[in-house]
């Protein structure tokens, strides 16, 4: 996890997603870590579809959605305008029963 959150800050999203790529074909087992380092990368570079299909992935992973995932969701939409998406995420997130924090809230309604 410390490796892939290391090439996220140096080298961006394109290195991370290869770094990530690599680890699945090599059998190697992903988690929430892994993919909150994804979507917070996402972030980023504005790219707020790519972090909605990695939460796509982990819920289909069952890799466990937390709140540093929505958070880092929620803060991408918002960054990228897209706050009809940032209030779905918050929606989910309850019916999800993970706690929201300043965060969440903050994200949310910017």
């Amino acid at each position: 996890t410390r490796i892939l959150s290391g090439l996220a800050s140096k080298h961006g999203l394109g290195v991370t997603l290869l770094a990530l790529s690599w680890h699945e074909m090599n059998r190697f087992e992903l988690n929430t870590f892994h993919y909150n380092v994804v979507i917070d990368a996402c972030t980023k570079t504005a790219a707020w579809m790519k972090a909605l299909t990695f939460l796509d992935v982990m819920g289909y992973k069952a890799a466990g959605l937390d709140r540093v995932t929505f958070n880092a969701a929620i803060s991408n939409c918002e960054k990228c305008g897209e706050w009809q998406k940032a209030l779905e995420l918050f929606s989910v997130m309850s019916q999800a029963s993970v706690e929201c924090d300043t965060i969440t809230v903050s994200a949310t309604i910017s």
